[in-house]
Parts: C-alpha cells; structure tokens; sequence
C-alpha cells in the first residue's frame, strides 16, 4: 500500500511505539474510506487485506479482532467481513473517515474536547436536572465506588459511563448527550487500543471528584458544577500523561 507505515521484524512501526495491528487497523480504516464503503458493505478477505496492506494474515486478523470491539467492522460466520454501521458522530465521514486514538496528541485533543462540552453538560445540568435524574447521577457514582472497592473494573467503567452520560442526559441538550457519549466512546477506543488496560491509579480520586461534581448539581450551582467537572477531566488526563510516560519511557 503506498505510503503504508514500515513495519519492523517485531510488527511495530520503525517511527513510533505502535505495535503493527494498531497500524494495520489504521490501514484497514484507510482503506475502508477510500474505497467509499459504507455500512453493511461487504469487505475484502483477510488473505486480500493482508496482501493489500502488506502485513501477514495473523496480524490483519489482530487488526481485525481490535476493529470489531470498536464497532468498525462486523465479522458473519460463513459469510465474511463486513463494514459496521457504529461509526458514531466522531468517526463518520465528515470527521475524517476514522479515528485511531494512538498519536498521542489525538488523546489530548480528545481531552479538550471533552472538557468543553462536558463541563457546559455539568453547568446546565445544575440548572436543569429532575430528582429522577439526579438520583440517576448518584446511583452511578455509587456503582462506579463499589465496582473500585470490590476490585470489579467492569462495574466502574459502567458506573463512570452512566454518571457521564447521566449529567449529560441532565443538561437536556441532545447535541450535548450526543458529543458526550461519542467522545467517551472515543476514549474507550483510546484505552483498548492505544494503553491496552487500566489507565494508572485515578480511580479512587475519581470517585471523590464525581462525588463534588454531584453535589453542585444537585446544590444548583452551575459554575461550582463546571469547575468540578474541569477538575476531573484535567486531572484524568494527567493520569493518562503519568501511564503513557511510564509506559512508553519505562
């Protein structure tokens, strides 16, 4: 594939960390948009992909396996590979085709990102949200601390997703409750893919920060509701920062 990434002995690009199926993905990714292939479009084989992006079929199979748990392409018994319609808002077309979160400048924007539009949620949230809502809020900031003290991370994921959402949901906004979810979508790409796990040891402080994030909605106070919610996005990402340097610089 012209001006495909070169690809080490060991599978990762000779000009970053990347392991290669994180660059054959991308190169899937490439090729699905230039193809013009739409959702429910049939896919070439893997013994196709593989002579196209120039990698073995183990790694076009890793890629694929990573593609599918993002939602970018559908794998049918008996029947082959086809492209996925869970592009989300984010990864359409008219944001660029796709998004692999593993430039690390793409983690940050991510974050800013995020920081905008949720903290404008948590503001409106303060002035609009209904008891049954806010009860919503609390019973997810109460699972995402019980999923982190019973050693459950599937239960504080859950947990984190809904109090995200819930406070988006709570904005009434539905450009909002959109940009919300897809940008956490995106940043749950950003961890199968580019950190391959729990992200560091935040988990605990989080609890704590969703907690005074709660409290200002429910006190209708929107400027101490964004203040807290800039808080917890800033010190997130320097969580991420602190994983990323450890991992990549040992």
């Amino acid at each position: 594939m012209d001006g495909a990434p070169e690809l080490t002995e060991h599978g990762t690009r000779a000009d970053a960390y990347r392991p290669g199926y994180e660059v054959v993905a991308e190169q899937i990714l490439h090729l699905i948009a230039e193809s013009r292939l739409r959702p429910g479009d049939r896919m070439p084989t893997e013994n196709e992909l593989a002579a196209h992006v120039g990698a073995s079929r183990t790694m076009v199979r890793e890629a694929l396996k990573i593609l599918s748990a993002i939602g970018r392409v559908r794998a049918q018994k008996g029947r082959g590979l086809y492209v996925a319609d869970d592009e989300g808002m984010l990864g359409s077309a008219r944001w660029g085709g796709f998004f692999m979160p593993t430039d690390l400048d793409h983690v940050y924007r991510l974050f800013e990102f995020r920081r905008v539009q949720e903290t404008a949620a948590s503001r409106l949230a303060a002035t609009r949200a209904t008891p049954a809502e806010l009860r919503a809020i609390e019973a997810a900031a109460q699972l995402c601390e019980h999923g982190h003290l019973t050693g459950r991370p599937a239960s504080f994921d859950r947990g984190d997703d809904d109090f995200h959402l819930g406070i988006a949901t709570a904005s009434h906004n539905p450009f909002l409750l959109a940009a919300v979810r897809e940008a956490r979508r995106l940043q749950r790409q950003s961890s199968t893919i580019g950190m391959r796990g729990a992200i560091g040891s935040h988990a605990a402080e989080a609890i704590t920060e969703h907690a005074a994030i709660y409290e200002a909605i429910r006190d209708g106070d929107p400027e101490a509701a964004a203040a807290a919610t800039g808080v917890h996005l800033d010190r997130t990402l320097e969580d991420y920062r602190q994983e990323i340097q450890r991992r990549v610089f040992g």
